[in-house]
């Protein structure tokens, strides 16, 4: 996301706990912050993206916080899929300080960002939303706006419960193929040109042939996101009973030692309750 901001000819100051993470975006001309109040203040639009709720909090408060670097006029963006009511919590506190936040999650991975397919949702003030817009197109081809602080919170989570479903869905499809006597390279290449063939389906498939040696969303992070999804059925009354089902097949994932799996390892899950290697 900083190379395509950098690309696009803007000027970007990043921090990261762990400097040397963000070397080779300080290679290609990022400057560096000390801290996240240092790049707030230095920044007319800070972006952050973090695994949770806790560490979203973690980063805007105390004396080095996102939120002691605001002033009037910028504009806070955050991007991560976290709690609802966290984030307009958080917009009231951006707001006292006379800047401006929006939520603003994407749907894709690292392959998605690659191809130059990454899309945003967007939730707060429409106005601000226009003014940012030009920074969000320059990572993203696709940002639509969804109504109100919180609300692209709400719309990720209910986006990301598919994405472990259909995963779910297809490791089961594949295995009652398998284990019927087709081979699973053959399975899988049926399936992913199949009409259930979901864009990620089509990329994350394939992990059941070959695992990839560093997760691009492991078990934790996506049960977190079901967690999430669960949490938000209980306070509207929206059964999610495949959503549930998904929830403990991760469960079962992190029992076999396999949390820091990418999600895709649901294969393999399966696949050992069905007593096959």
């Amino acid at each position: 996301m900083v190379k395509r901001l950098l690309d696009a000819g803007h000027t970007v100051t990043g921090y990261n706990r762990t400097r040397s993470k963000a070397q080779s975006l300080l290679d290609a001309g990022m400057k560096w912050g000390d801290t996240a109040r240092a790049v707030a203040a230095a920044a007319d639009v800070t972006l952050s993206m973090v695994a949770n709720t806790q560490a979203l909090q973690a980063v805007t408060s105390g004396p080095d916080g996102i939120l002691a670097g605001l002033s009037g006029g910028k504009i806070y963006i955050d991007m991560s899929t976290v709690s609802p009511a966290a984030i307009r919590e958080l917009a009231k506190q951006v707001k006292a300080k006379g800047a401006e936040m929006l939520d603003a999650p994407v749907s894709g991975s690292s392959i998605t960002l690659e191809e130059g397919k990454l899309s945003f949702m967007v939730g707060g003030q429409r106005e601000v939303f226009e003014k940012a817009l030009p920074y969000l197109q320059a990572i993203g081809p696709k940002a639509t706006y969804v109504g109100g602080h919180g609300l692209a919170a709400s719309m990720k989570i209910a986006t990301n419960l598919s994405l472990a479903v259909q995963m779910l869905a297809f490791s089961e499809g594949l295995l009652l193929a398998e284990k019927s006597g087709i081979a699973r390279e053959t399975a899988v290449e049926v399936l992913l040109n199949s009409v259930m063939a979901s864009p990620m389906v089509k990329y994350r498939g394939p992990f059941v042939l070959q695992m990839p040696a560093e997760a691009i969303f492991d078990v934790n992070m996506m049960q977190k996101d079901l967690l999430l999804a669960l949490e938000m059925g209980r306070q509207l009354d929206v059964p999610l009973p495949t959503t549930a089902t998904t929830n403990e097949m991760l469960t079962a994932a992190r029992g076999m030692g396999l949390a820091d799996k990418d999600f895709a390892i649901l294969f393999e899950v399966l696949a050992r309750m069905a007593g096959k290697k």
